[in-house]
């Protein structure tokens, strides 16, 4: 039975680059060695490594423009603490709108102050706040793009005089942005380009090197740029993947042809959610995620009898976080459109038993 992938992260993958990539751990480029067994500087892989941050600036339209583009261990988590440390001095902003942005905001205060400029939380994270005030007097300004656990995702992004800094983990590459409008972009791999173990990081190098702090080097984004995104043994396999992946977007149309399919299926699930009686959607309407839908069911002692209807058509990881409960779709870049029309006939079907 074909298996349709809802799941938050690790995200689905394409079937092509799948095969690329257990090709590679059998045998890599043809040299009776696996990928993963062949030296992380030799020739091979540092072709990979470069492909890779090269396509990553082509598919964001930076190349030339004063970025570079890391491949780092430790997810997000570890960017949280790397941002504050390579750019904080004395005070920062954070915009509040979910999980991931609070554990930003726990790290960043070890650095220094941090102004929650706006936030969702009186409403469990529902939606996205506007109409806040940036003080001009920041050292950087965050934001989180995209909500996986409570499926919000901003959808205009503030013009601010300093450092805009966002995590873009679960919808990097899925939409159009001006993203020279950001001066720093992180995001782990697993929710729309790889498997976990790299994190992409894009730097606008004028911005760094301006805090009086010592930076550990394994923390500072200047020794990583110098060494290539090599200063310790990077994650072949998920760089690999990655590199894969991007190629695969590429080869797609890059980012607008994405998007167009992206908005279909966002579309599609958004419309059922909201004509069919058994559902209702979480996030406000105007604030929905074009990559996480979450919603519940207005009765729940029917949960038993969709489960079971969603396993028997192979759906997997629709459920919701614990946070939120009820249920969840991501629909990451690879996830078909036939995947979404599969859950959207299912729900269907528990209207017509209703």
């Amino acid at each position: 039975m074909q298996k349709h992938n809802f799941s938050a992260g690790p995200c689905v993958l394409p079937k092509e680059v799948l095969k690329k990539a257990s090709e590679a751990i059998i045998d890599f480029n043809g040299l009776g060695l696996s990928l993963v067994e062949i030296s992380h500087r030799s020739k091979d892989f540092v072709e990979v490594m470069e492909t890779a941050r090269s396509l990553a600036l082509e598919l964001l339209g930076l190349e030339g423009k004063g970025y570079k583009a890391l491949f780092l261990q430790g997810g997000a988590s570890t960017e949280f603490l790397m941002v504050a440390y390579n750019l904080l001095e004395k005070k920062a902003g954070y915009l509040n709108t979910g999980t991931w942005a609070d554990k930003a905001i726990k790290e960043a205060k070890y650095f220094g102050e941090v102004v929650e400029v706006g936030s969702s939380k009186d409403e469990n994270f529902k939606y996205i706040p506007n109409g806040y005030v940036v003080p001009e007097d920041l050292d950087y300004l965050h934001l989180t793009s995209n909500n996986t656990i409570f499926g919000t995702q901003i959808k205009k992004f503030p013009k601010v005089n300093m450092p805009l800094v966002c995590d873009m983990s679960s919808d990097i590459f899925s939409r159009e942005l001006d993203f020279s409008r950001f001066d720093l972009i992180y995001a782990g791999a697993q929710k729309n380009m790889g498997p976990a173990g790299t994190t992409l990081v894009v730097v606008k190098e004028e911005i760094l090197g301006k805090v009086t702090r010592q930076i550990p080097s394994m923390l500072d984004y200047k020794v990583h740029i110098a060494k290539d995104s090599m200063f310790n043994t990077p994650a072949v396999f998920p760089v690999y993947v990655t590199m894969l992946t991007l190629q695969w977007l590429k080869d797609l149309g890059g980012i607008s042809a994405i998007e167009e399919i992206n908005n279909k299926k966002a579309q599609l699930i958004y419309s059922e959610i909201d004509l069919n009686p058994v559902f209702e959607g979480y996030a406000n309407k105007e604030d929905r995620s074009n990559m996480n839908a979450t919603f519940n069911l207005t009765d729940a002692q029917l949960k038993e009898e969709f489960d079971a209807m969603c396993k028997d058509a192979g759906i997997n990881g629709i459920n919701g976080h614990r946070s939120v409960g009820g249920y969840r779709a991501s629909m990451y870049n690879a996830l078909t459109l036939e995947s979404v029309g599969v859950l959207v006939d299912v729900m269907s079907e528990m209207e017509r038993k209703g």
